[in-house]
């Protein structure tokens, strides 16, 4: 990392979200207003979640998926990337297994997954190919996209795929995932995906129509937001929780709305049901709910990326002094107030921050050394990295403010 960018002088705030505050009903509120969108669209993520794919748990729902495959079988032969991020292994197992709901043992939900995925890839390679579309399986944890190595490898993987012109159909790896390392749902997976491939528009397709004011199965009033910014904090608030097939609901769209903000991308929460859904949301139409992005969002976006991470390369415990530059002051950790190193990792992997005194976690951020370079300029003045290391060192701190999210703060 070049001193320059170890100089950043990003004047994101650390405040806590803000208490959601009344959406008001006015039509002139643009949040409302229905109006054409517009995409430069090169590279699309589409994601269709569980209930969809399998008519609300009565199997695969072959019409739709031979629809939507029609449909992303047009971007692709118009020369645009995408990548299908496909729910529904699990909820397949459970039909052909005759299970009424979502086992809570994990490993019968394995078991359905591993049953119903035979299915879920036969299908969808089925449907692609009749429309001239080649396909790929990729089945990922949260292990492959945390780990710097096996980042990088999924990524070319994806890239090479798409330069041979082959659409990558992605699903979580429930067959092997433990808890620890689960996502949880393919919402924030098609959302890591969108920032791996650095994509133009995430389009998440649910059963319902967008994201609303209220419960609209309960609230008759309830008004559908049809565009606002991914940071927005009263998303969160109104969100809803998941159905007896799907582990997602609202809640896990919105989060996933902001970690695709990370990349700058754009995504739209729309209904999987409407007639010609994808297309009409490429060419522009205002169909569901645009979560928009800007500049200024993308670094606390990325902060949310950094949190999210469930599994930590390493650790790094540090002294009070810096516990205050960090927590209050907002600024980066300098090597000299880490004074002990866990773990073996690389430079930009993912590690964990403690303090010393406490033992908490208070942050977690991508380690500008590996974890041998770290334990020898730890405790040390810059101005000794240059020696220690043998080499013209521009590296100046373990961890950059912009690189780190402070929990619990």
């Amino acid at each position: 990392m070049s001193a320059n960018n170890n100089q950043k002088n990003s004047k994101v705030s650390k405040a806590k979200s803000s208490i959601a505050k009344p959406i008001e009903s006015d039509p002139e509120d643009s949040r409302f207003v229905s109006k054409n969108r517009s995409f430069n669209l090169k590279r699309v993520i589409v994601k269709i979640g569980s209930s969809l794919l399998t008519n609300n748990g009565k199997g695969l729902d072959r019409t739709a998926i031979y629809e939507w495959a029609s449909q992303i079988a047009k971007l692709h032969n118009e020369g645009k990337e995408v990548i299908l991020v496909s729910s529904g292994a699990v909820a397949e197992g459970l039909v052909r297994m005759g299970l009424d709901e979502r086992p809570k043992k994990l490993e019968a939900l394995q078991a359905c997954a591993a049953i119903g995925q035979m299915g879920l890839i036969e299908t969808w390679s089925s449907a692609l190919i009749q429309s001239g579309v080649r396909s790929a399986q990729i089945l990922l944890t949260h292990d492959d996209l945390s780990n710097r190595e096996r980042y990088l490898n999924t990524a070319n993987t994806l890239h090479k795929l798409l330069a041979w012109r082959v659409l990558p159909v992605i699903n979580e790896n429930d067959t092997i995932t433990v808890d620890e390392i689960k996502f949880g749902d393919n919402d924030t997976l098609g959302a890591m995906a969108a920032a791996m491939v650095s994509a133009d528009l995430y389009i998440i397709l649910t059963d319902q129509d967008g994201v609303f004011t209220d419960n609209p199965r309960e609230n008759p009033n309830a008004k559908m937001i049809r565009q606002e910014r991914a940071m927005a904090d009263y998303l969160f608030d109104i969100a809803g929780e998941g159905g007896k097939l799907g582990s997602g609901g609202m809640l896990t769209k919105i989060r996933a709305g902001r970690l695709a903000a990370m990349g700058g991308c754009p995504t739209v929460i729309a209904n999987g049901s409407l007639d010609k859904v994808i297309t009409r949301i490429v060419e522009g139409e205002p169909v569901g709910t645009l979560l928009q992005t800007n500049q200024a969002d993308k670094i606390i976006a990325r902060k949310q990326w950094l949190a999210a991470h469930l599994r930590m390369a390493g650790t790094l415990f540090i002294d009070s002094g810096a516990v205050h530059a960090i927590t209050v002051q907002g600024k980066s950790l300098l090597p000299v107030g880490v004074v002990d190193i866990h773990g073996d990792f690389d430079e930009g992997d993912v590690v964990a921050v403690v303090d010393e005194t406490t033992k908490e976690r208070i942050a977690v951020g991508q380690v500008n050394f590996s974890s041998e370079e770290a334990r020898r300029v730890a405790r040390k003045r810059t101005q000794s990295f240059d020696k220690i290391l043998g080499e013209s060192e521009e590296r100046v701190v373990m961890i950059h403010r912009d690189d780190m999210a402070i929990l619990n703060k």
